[in-house]
């Protein structure tokens, strides 16, 4: 059995059950289904989940709105379910802190699908710190400093919190500095996938980047070569301690 804590948020009392009942099949036990985006909340305060499965539209408040309220509080892989199936809604969920999109209706196996690979992806990369824990990685930059062993974004002395997917950008970005990667490459990079629209989904996580890293003034570090792609040029010569 899997031993992954998964929350299910979604005000479809018969969804809800479709996917627990989908996921027990698959082997997930700890599934826990909640209505509202208060309860959610409440919940989060006390448990700590491996992956949160959140529908946008709940009936006390937006789950847009529920998951800024939940990265204050984890880092934990958010996918939403939507019946809004609009590109601006799409940006709009990944720039908030989601990890991944799926539009009603859908196939339970395909939240299924994206669940596994998200906890795969989380999984290799515990096992990899493990295997690399006798030699931490620094990459010190002067403006930033990202840890790799515990996965920390420190600037000026000040942790900074990242989703997962924009600490998985970054990380690439400082393992290749000075190298052009088309948006395609970097989406399927980071979500180790293909997707039509994936353009715009790195300009946003790009974006959100710049802003945490300060990073909005020329000339930029992560530099974009128009009709190229990509290109992360940093601002000190690193150090890998």
């Amino acid at each position: 059995m899997q031993k992954e804590k998964i929350l299910i948020v979604d005000d479809e009392v018969g969804l809800l059950e479709l996917l627990k009942i989908t996921l027990k099949k698959e082997h997930f036990s700890d599934i826990t289904c909640i209505t509202t985006a208060t309860e959610a909340l409440a919940n989060i305060h006390s448990i700590n989940y491996d992956l949160i499965v959140l529908d946008v539209g709940l009936p006390d408040f937006s789950g847009f709105d529920l998951c800024q309220e939940i990265r204050r509080y984890t880092l934990s892989p958010i996918i939403f379910l939507t019946a809004r199936d609009s590109t601006l809604d799409k940006l709009s969920g990944l720039s908030i802190g989601g990890d991944d999109y799926i539009t009603k209706p859908f196939e339970p196996l395909e939240v299924v699908a994206r669940v596994k690979a998200i906890l795969r992806r989380q999984q290799y990369a515990k096992e990899m710190a493990e295997i690399q824990n006798t030699s931490v990685k620094i990459y010190d930059y002067g403006r930033f400093i990202l840890n790799e062993d515990n996965a920390v974004l420190t600037i000026d002395s000040i942790q900074i919190d990242c989703t997962a997917k924009e600490y998985d950008l970054l990380l690439y970005f400082c393992k290749n500095p000075n190298k052009v990667f088309t948006a395609s490459q970097l989406y399927e990079t980071v979500w180790n996938d293909l997707s039509v629209g994936d353009e715009k989904t790195v300009s946003m996580l790009i974006s959100r980047l710049r802003k945490k890293l300060r990073d909005e003034k020329s000339p930029l570090m992560i530099q974009n070569l128009r009709g190229i792609g990509y290109k992360f040029i940093p601002p000190e010569k690193e150090v890998i301690l």
